[in-house]
C-alpha cells in the first residue's frame, strides 16, 4: 500500500470490482467503517476479469482507479482478486492515494489461523495464474493447493449457491483436494458458497479476505489519519459501466445494492449518463 495521504476526512473511499461479487468487500467495508462514505464501481460491461489476459486487467485496474480518483475519493480497494494479483503492488506506487487489494489481507489471515500448515486457494483462472496468493503463503512456510473454480461465480450469480447443483460442481472441483488446515475463498463470489464448501472441504477453516481486508483498511486508513470521525451514517453510491437493471437483480443475491444505482462511462465517472439517472429512479 503506497502512503501518501490527503486531508480530505470527509472523502468516500472508492471500492471497485468486476462486477457484484465485491459486493462482500463492500459490506464487511461498511460494518467496520459504518461512518465512512463509499463509491462502489462495477465494471459489469467487462465482467468477467478472471478469464481475461492479465494485462487486459491491468489496464482495466488503472482505468477504474484513475476515474474513481477523479471523484475525489480518498483510496481506493480492488474488491477483486484478478484486479489486486494482477495489478498490485505497480498500482499502488501511481496512485496519489492509499490503495488496498484483497489478496495480501487473505494470506495473512491464513497464516495466522494454520501457521505452517497445508492452505488450499480457491479462486478464478486468472487469480490463480498469477501465482500471487501461492508466493505470500510459501513464504510464510505453508504447503499450497490451489483450485481453479470457473463456475462458482455464475452458479452465485444465477441464484443456486444452496442447490444440489452447486454441490456437484463443488465436489467435481475439490473431490481431489489433500487434506487442509484452511482454504482461502479467493473470489469474492465464493463466500455465497461456504455452507456447500464447508460440506464438501469437511474440518479445513474457510478464509474470507472480506473481513481481513476491511480490517486492514480499518486501521491502516486510521493511521494515515483518514477515517470519518461524525457519527452520522455513512452513504453508498454505486456506479456501474453495463445495465443499472442486471446490476440491482444480481446484486441482491449478494445482500444489496444499498444506495444510489447508476451507470457511468469510465473516465466520466462524475457523470452518469442522462438515461442512466432515469434507471436510477426505478
Amino acid at each position: 500500500m503506497t502512503r501518501r495521504p490527503t486531508p480530505a476526512k470527509l472523502a468516500p473511499l472508492g471500492v471497485f470490482d468486476s462486477g457484484v461479487g465485491g459486493l462482500t468487500v463492500l459490506s464487511a467495508l461498511k460494518s467496520r467503517l459504518p461512518h465512512e462514505d463509499f463509491i462502489y464501481l462495477g465494471d459489469t460491461a467487462r465482467v468477467p476479469y478472471g478469464s481475461k489476459p492479465l494485462e487486459m486487467v491491468r489496464d482495466f485496474a488503472l482505468e477504474i482507479s484513475s476515474s474513481l480518483i477523479a471523484l475525489g475519493v480518498k483510496g481506493i480497494v480492488i474488491a477483486c482478486n484478478t484486479a489486486s494479483a494482477a495489478s498490485l503492488p505497480a498500482l499502488a506506487d501511481e496512485l496519489p492515494v492509499p490503495v488496498w487489494g484483497v489478496i495480501e489481507p487473505g494470506v495473512q489471515a491464513a497464516l495466522r489461523a494454520a501457521p505452517g500448515g497445508r492452505v488450499g486457494v480457491l479462486g478464478t483462472v486468472g487469480t490463480i495464474h498469477t501465482g500471487a496468493y501461492q508466493r505470500g503463503l510459501s513464504a510464510g512456510g505453508c504447503a499450497v493447493w490451489t483450485k481453479p473454480c470457473p463456475l462458482f461465480v455464475p452458479i452465485v450469480e444465477e441464484g443456486v449457491s444452496d442447490t444440489v447443483i452447486a454441490k456437484l460442481v463443488a465436489e467435481h472441483y475439490l473431490g481431489d483436494a489433500p487434506p487442509l488446515d484452511a482454504v482461502i475463498l479467493g473470489c469474492t463470489h465464493y463466500p455465497a458458497l461456504e455452507p456447500i464448501l464447508t460440506e464438501v472441504l469437511g474440518e479445513a477453516l474457510l478464509i474470507d479476505s472480506a473481513e481481513a481486508t476491511a480490517e486492514r483498511v480499518a486501521t491502516e486508513l486510521t493511521g494515515l489519519g483518514l477515517a470519518t470521525k461524525r457519527g452520522t451514517p455513512g452513504t453508498v453510491r454505486h456506479l456501474v459501466t453495463g445495465d443499472v437493471a442486471s446490476y440491482r437483480h444480481t446484486a441482491k443475491l449478494l445482500g444489496g445494492p444499498d444506495g444510489s444505482v447508476s451507470r457511468t462511462e469510465l473516465g466520466r465517472a462524475a457523470h452518469p449518463t442522462p438515461h442512466s439517472a432515469a434507471l436510477e429512479r426505478l
